[in-house]
């Protein structure tokens, strides 16, 4: 059985959708997934990047692709009243319902859906106080160590490769994005393809020019 690590934060659609589209690709095989809460924008800072929203017509684009894709794979999605926020009570808040800080599928599926379908605020704090005492969490999310470990786990996330989110970790590789799922499939099922030379390979492809400079 493998082993997958699934990186995310509330914040994106993108991994709210990829969550909900996860079992049904991947379904027929044996694996276990592990849901490992992470900072998105500490990822974006870590690489000097925006995050989609924070670009002028990339903002548009996003929320109007996130729409479309909710509509053709039959998952409800509803923008909130505003977009970006401040997810970090939401990620304290997944940490906190597991004595090791790894959220089961319940527990995200309900994060998620408060943010993604309700159209409504994603930091008002009656909402967020309603959540809390919904998930009725194993820790309090403002506890010292449930802050120390987010970050922890943002870290080791950078650590293994991660820079957005959706990520999924297989082994040493990471699949980023929610349409990578049909690649991830692909891989989980042996496919010799992922041995070539290829793949193992293209990271080191040198860079033709560096405009970082």
């Amino acid at each position: 059985m493998k082993e997958l690590t699934f990186y995310f934060d509330v914040i994106s659609p993108y991994a709210y959708l990829a969550f909900h589209q996860l079992p049904q690709v991947l379904q027929g095989l044996n694996y276990q997934v592990r849901y490992q809460p992470v900072l998105f924008g500490a990822l974006l800072k870590h690489h000097g990047q925006l995050g989609p929203a924070e670009i002028a017509g990339k903002r548009g684009w996003t929320y109007r692709q996130c729409l479309w894709l909710g509509r053709e794979h039959g998952i409800d999605l509803q923008l909130p009243a505003a977009h970006p926020f401040n997810p970090l009570p939401l990620m304290r808040l997944a940490i906190a319902s597991d004595a090791h800080g790894f959220p089961n599928r319940d527990v995200c599926d309900t994060l998620f859906k408060f943010v993604w379908t309700t159209g409504k605020s994603a930091s008002d704090p009656a909402r967020l106080q309603e959540l809390t005492e919904r998930l009725d969490p194993a820790r309090s999310a403002q506890a010292e160590d449930v802050k120390v470990q987010l970050r922890t786990f943002t870290e080791q996330a950078i650590a293994r490769g991660v820079f957005g989110v959706p990520a999924i970790q297989v082994d040493s590789d990471i699949f980023w994005g929610l349409d990578s799922l049909p690649m991830l499939r692909q891989y989980l099922e042996g496919d010799t393809w992922f041995q070539n030379r290829g793949w193992s390979e293209a990271g080191q492809l040198p860079v033709g020019i560096d405009r970082t400079r």
